[in-house]
C-alpha cells in the first residue's frame, strides 16, 4: 500500500543514491501576495525525479530477479534512470523500449549507462504495448514508470517528503502529470505529513488524461494526443494514480503548448535554470491562470531537464 511510511523508509533506503535537491525561492515569480518555490529534479544525476522511483524498485529487487534481466519501456526520463540506476547497482541485463518521438538527448543517455534501447512506435502508447508484449514472452522484470507499482510510486513521493521537510509552511504544490506517479507519490507524502496541503496537477492541453479522467471518472490508460513538445506527459494514466486521484489531487490546470514554450524561455533568461518542456507546464500555469489562488507559499515540482536542444533554440528565439 503507498502511504507515509513506505515512502519513508524508501527515503532511508535510496538516500545513498539521491540528491537531496534544494527548495529555492524564485524572486521573479514571486510578489507580496505569493512566495514561489522550484524543486528542481533536474539537478539529480539522471537529470530528472524518475531515479527515486528507479532505485527504491531496483534495490528491493531479488539477486535471482536481476539475473533474469530487467526491462523498462518509457518516454525518455524513466529510461535515463533505470539505466543510470542499473548501472550503479552492477545489473547488467537492461532493456529499455522508447518511442521514435523520444529526444536524441535521452536516447544518448541511455545507452550511455550501458542498457540496451529498442525504438519502437511513434507514441509512448505504442511503445508501451510492444515492450509488455516481449516481458510477457521473455517473463522479465517489469520496471513500472507509473502504471500501479506503489514501491516506484514511493520513491516519487519522498520528493514530496523533503520538500515538507525543507518548508512546513508550503501550502500549494504544483507538479506536471504524465502517468500519473509523480503527483500521487508527493501527494501521499506532503498530505500524510500536512493534511491541509493543496496539490494541483498541470497537463498541456495536447494531451489532458488525468483531467479527462476524473471528469469523465474513467480511467484513461491510453488516450490520444495531438502533437506536443512535452513528450514526457503524452499517453494514459497510471491505474493506481487514477484510483488515488480523488483523495489527493485537488485539482488539474491544462495549459498551452505556446504558454509552455515562454516558460522554458522565462526559465532560462530570468531564473538561469535549463527546464524541460514537460517540467515547464507549472511554471506556464501560473501565466496562463493569473487570477487562480495559488497559495501564499508555492512550490513548483520541476521533473527534469532533458530538454532536446533544438526545442531549447527555437524557443529562446
Amino acid at each position: 500500500m503507498l502511504n507515509l511510511r513506505l515512502i519513508i523508509e524508501t527515503k532511508k533506503l535510496i538516500e545513498p543514491y539521491i540528491y537531496e535537491t534544494p527548495l529555492s525561492l524564485s524572486t521573479t515569480l514571486s510578489n507580496n501576495k505569493r512566495s514561489i518555490y522550484f524543486k528542481n529534479e533536474g539537478l539529480q544525476p539522471s537529470r530528472s525525479f524518475k531515479m527515486r522511483g528507479a532505485f527504491s524498485k531496483l534495490l528491493r529487487l531479488t539477486k535471482e530477479e536481476k539475473n533474469r534481466g530487467i526491462v523498462a519501456i518509457s518516454s525518455g526520463n524513466h529510461g535515463v534512470a533505470v539505466s543510470y540506476a542499473a548501472h550503479k547497482l552492477g545489473i547488467s541485463n537492461v532493456l529499455i523500449f522508447v518511442p521514435e518521438n523520444t529526444p536524441l538527448t535521452k536516447k544518448q543517455k541511455i545507452t550511455y549507462y550501458g542498457a540496451k534501447l529498442v525504438v519502437k512506435g511513434k507514441t509512448y502508447d505504442e511503445a508501451h504495448d510492444i515492450g509488455m508484449s516481449y516481458v510477457r514472452k521473455q517473463q522479465k522484470i517489469y520496471i513500472d514508470a507509473y502504471d500501479k507499482d506503489c514501491i516506484v510510486y514511493a520513491g516519487q513521493g519522498t520528493a514530496g517528503l523533503e520538500m515538507i521537510y525543507q518548508n512546513p509552511n508550503i501550502d500549494t504544490i504544483l507538479v506536471p502529470i504524465g502517468g500519473g506517479g509523480l503527483i500521487a507519490g508527493i501527494a501521499t507524502a506532503a498530505k500524510g505529513i500536512n493534511p491541509h496541503v493543496r496539490v494541483i496537477g498541470v497537463q498541456t492541453e495536447a494531451c489532458p488524461a488525468m483531467k479527462a479522467a476524473i471528469d469523465d471518472k474513467v480511467l484513461y490508460s491510453k488516450y490520444p494526443s495531438e502533437d506536443s513538445i512535452c513528450e514526457a506527459l503524452i499517453g494514459g494514466i497510471g491505474e493506481l494514480a487514477y484510483r488515488l486521484s480523488d483523495r489527493l489531487i485537488d485539482d488539474v490546470l491544462v495549459v498551452k503548448e505556446n504558454t509552455i514554450k515562454k516558460a522554458i524561455k522565462h526559465m532560462v533568461i530570468e531564473e538561469k535554470i535549463i527546464v524541460e518542456a514537460s517540467s515547464c507546464v507549472v511554471v506556464a500555469a501560473l501565466f496562463d491562470y493569473p487570477e487562480y489562488d495559488f497559495g501564499r507559499e508555492t512550490a513548483l515540482i520541476l521533473s527534469g531537464n532533458n530538454i532536446d536542444v533544438k526545442l531549447l533554440k527555437e524557443s529562446l528565439s
